[in-house]
């Protein structure tokens, strides 16, 4: 046991690391190529913490076990929005929210969403159809990022200020080593905690309600968490926002592609229709006000918390 806690805590120690450094780094390459902290927060630094989740689902399905990857990704879509947003929201509600950057992903997002939605209502499963659209939609909102980039940019002189003296090689090289951090951090505490849930008798449905969809969203809580610290709300925001996004297109589009996925009626009933409730109450005030608000943010974390309780009981 004493092996497990102190790689529990390394894991944890990686976490704080890698979220720190990668804050850093995504605001730099923000403040080089003049374009929002919401871009990037939705775009790269989403990339490098959905990496946890990309990968336990593309494992299972070469695994034979692809059903995980839909609890896995909905899990984190609930956990991002409810937990990791609501806590963000609460302590500091998000102002002057570039819409732009926000509406457009915002209607990608909950088009495909109530698509899934439907789609697992009425066939009670992803297919390799399924999981082929996904991927090709994945690289339309790719393309789409590019080319709204310039439309999206322009940021203030203050934004600007020391840009000249950024390396946009090195702060990427930052950027992949601390999604190296994040990943490898997140593995040793969902791995240990697992272990250690299990030692004190915690039954295996709740570990894998709780402990796995909780550490695969750990980067994103923690790069949401420093985002805030250090003054930079909007990068959390688009992180959740993108990190949501590539859940649907990638954490179930490449299992899906590979080997389909069975949903769980739990999945049907529960977890897919929470996933549009979450984001609703995340993103509608936001697009309406272009502010967020810590009620918002109270209400969420009651709805995670009412999610969590569902789950033990």
């Amino acid at each position: 046991m004493g092996k497990t806690v102190i790689l529990f805590v390394l894991g944890l120690a990686l976490i704080c690391l890698g979220g720190d450094r990668l804050v850093d780094a995504a605001v730099a390459i923000a403040k080089k190529l003049g374009i929002p902290q919401i871009v990037v927060g939705a775009t790269i630094v989403s990339l490098g913490t959905t990496l946890p989740e990309v990968l336990v689902s593309t494992t299972a399905a070469f695994d034979g076990s692809a059903a995980i990857a839909a609890g896995n990704a909905f899990g984190s879509i609930i956990c991002n929005t409810a937990l990791i947003a609501g806590l963000t929201q609460t302590i500091r509600p998000s102002k002057q929210v570039e819409l732009a950057a926000l509406s457009w992903r915002s209607a990608f997002f909950f088009t495909v969403l109530i698509l899934l939605n439907i789609c697992g209502f009425v066939t009670g499963a992803f297919g390799r159809p399924v999981g082929i659209i996904l991927l090709l939609l994945f690289i339309v909102y790719a393309c789409i990022n590019v080319m709204r980039a310039p439309l999206e940019g322009g940021g203030g002189e203050d934004d600007k200020d020391g840009a000249d003296d950024i390396s946009i090689p090195f702060q990427l090289v930052v950027l992949i080593v601390c999604a190296i951090f994040l990943f490898a951090g997140a593995n040793l505490l969902v791995d240990n905690g697992i272990l250690i849930a299990k030692a004190v008798g915690v039954p295996e449905r709740v570990i894998a309600v709780t402990f796995i969809a909780l550490g695969t969203s750990l980067p994103e809580l923690m790069t949401s968490v420093m985002s805030l610290v250090k003054g930079y709300g909007n990068v959390g925001l688009g992180n959740v926002i993108g990190a949501n996004l590539l859940n649907m297109l990638l954490v179930i589009g490449i299992p899906s592609a590979i080997a389909g996925i069975p949903l769980e009626r739990s999945t049907v009933a529960v977890d897919m229709p929470l996933s549009l409730l979450v984001m609703a109450v995340l993103l509608a005030p936001i697009l309406v006000r272009k502010k967020s608000s810590r009620i918002q943010g109270i209400t969420l974390l009651g709805i995670y918390g009412i999610y969590c309780v569902a789950s033990f009981l």
